[in-house]
Formats: C-alpha cells, sequence, structure tokens
C-alpha cells in the first residue's frame, strides 16, 4: 500500500510541477494598462499582445504622466502608455517575446522599456529602425536588455 500512496505523491507531484515552476501560459498573464485617448499606437500594441495570447486590460485615461510617475518609470525612458504585468511595468512598446522573457527570468527589476516612440516597435509598425529594449531598476542600473 505504501507503494501505491508514493506512486500517487509522484504523480501528484509531477501534475502540480508545471505550477510550480511558473509555466501558466500567457493567457493566464493579465496585463494592465495605461493609455491617452488620442493615442492609436498604444492600441496596436494592446492588439499586439492579445495576438500573443495576454490578457488585456486596458484603462484610457488623460494623465498618463501620473501614472509613470507613481509607477516609478524614469523620465529618460518614458513612451507613450504604462503597464503591469505581474508586479513590472513595461513602458511602451515593447514586445510581447521580451515580456515573456521577463517573466521567465524574473530579474531583480522594476520593469522593461522601449523609450520613445520607435518606429519599428509593435504597434508603430513601420520596419526599419533598430531600437533597444531597457531593463530598469535593477541593483547595476539600467541597461540593454534585447536589441531589436
Amino acid at each position: 500500500m505504501s507503494a501505491l500512496v508514493g506512486a500517487a505523491l509522484i504523480g501528484g507531484a509531477s501534475l502540480g510541477a508545471p505550477a510550480l515552476l511558473g509555466s501558466t501560459p500567457a493567457a493566464a498573464q493579465q496585463v494592465e494598462v495605461w493609455k491617452s485617448p488620442t493615442c492609436g499606437c498604444c492600441g496596436g500594441w494592446v492588439k499586439h499582445m492579445e495576438a500573443a495570447g495576454f490578457s488585456m486590460k486596458v484603462h484610457t485615461i488623460e494623465d498618463v504622466d501620473a501614472v509613470k510617475a507613481a509607477k516609478g518609470v524614469p523620465d529618460t525612458l518614458m513612451s507613450c502608455h504604462t503597464a503591469v504585468v505581474d508586479g513590472y511595468v513595461v513602458e511602451g512598446h515593447v514586445p510581447a517575446s521580451d515580456i515573456r522573457r521577463l517573466l521567465a527570468e524574473r530579474p531583480k527589476a522594476k520593469g522593461l522599456s522601449a523609450p520613445g516612440m520607435p518606429q519599428s516597435s509593435p504597434g508603430m509598425d513601420m520596419p526599419g529602425q533598430p531600437y533597444d529594449v531597457i531593463v530598469f531598476g535593477t541593483p547595476e542600473g539600467n541597461k540593454v536588455y534585447a536589441r531589436h
């Protein structure tokens, strides 16, 4: 009987392991975003994120700068919209693939930013302009997280 109990425990552990390892599908990850009512590219980024399987909760507000300040986005890294996913701040047109990497790696950081409004970033969709995604609020300071 103890072998049966042991097998049940092993089976239970293996069934529970994916949830413990953070392999929850991206669809379970809700992204909360604050954007201006006059910014169409922000809507393009929201569509990009939805197409990547994220669940989006959108707040359309007049003063996005107040949200940026409250979330601790440095002035030099600001963009047009601000989002939060699983405790991380995402500023601007950061690709979904970089956000998935952030959630998988879980660095000690405040978040990611695609500073300004890079033309070839998701939501802008005008190819040709290389840009960097910056991880900010790390113990080592801000640094390039990805190059696109």
